[in-house]
């Protein structure tokens, strides 16, 4: 596994964390901190495959991307895409939430919804968004189901300038319970 490390102009390819930390230290701009260099350490040593940035400061950041690439050239030309994951591969397929989303099974669910709900300030007589949990039990025949009986439930109840998140998002979060009876 090696290391493709970019800022702006600066870049390198390296097969070890001590090299990217090396490299990182050499730019003086991103002020190398023991903090940074533990976050730094802590992605190349997990198994986390997306590229990471980092911010240097506003609207300026560095990159790191973990390639099977062995040259630079190689990395460019993207020969090294990583394939998906095989049966020699330890880490386990998550199903992708769209697919958890649409997946039938009727039964109960907890539903978590966070969303942004308008409410009357009095002292002031304006509105304004909060943020706002929702949890509940719901007789649904699949997530995506849960989701939208939740939301119809809300709209009835709260007020119509509220913003509610998409069920793909991180803000909706749902559990079978079990089967009805």
């Amino acid at each position: 596994m090696n290391l493709y490390l970019r800022y702006f102009d600066n870049e390198t390819l390296v097969s070890n964390v001590d090299d990217a930390v090396s490299f990182l230290k050499s730019i003086p701009e991103i002020g190398m901190t023991p903090e940074l260099e533990a976050d730094v350490r802590d992605y190349v040593g997990s198994e986390v495959f997306y590229p990471k940035r980092y911010k240097v400061r506003p609207r300026v950041y560095f990159i790191i991307i973990k390639t099977e690439a062995a040259t630079m050239m190689d990395f460019k030309q993207k020969k090294a895409l990583r394939i998906p994951a095989n049966e020699g591969d330890h880490r386990e397929a998550v199903p992708p939430t769209v697919a958890r989303l649409s997946e039938k099974r009727e039964g109960w669910y907890e539903a978590s919804l966070l969303f942004k709900r308008v409410v009357l300030i009095p002292a002031t007589g304006k509105h304004e968004y909060r943020d706002t949990q929702f949890v509940a039990n719901v007789k649904a025949l699949s997530g995506q189901d849960a989701y939208n009986r939740i939301v119809d439930h809300l709209r009835e109840r709260v007020d119509n300038r509220s913003q509610f998140p998409s069920a793909k998002g991180k803000n909706f979060k749902f559990r079978y319970l079990g089967m009805w009876k």
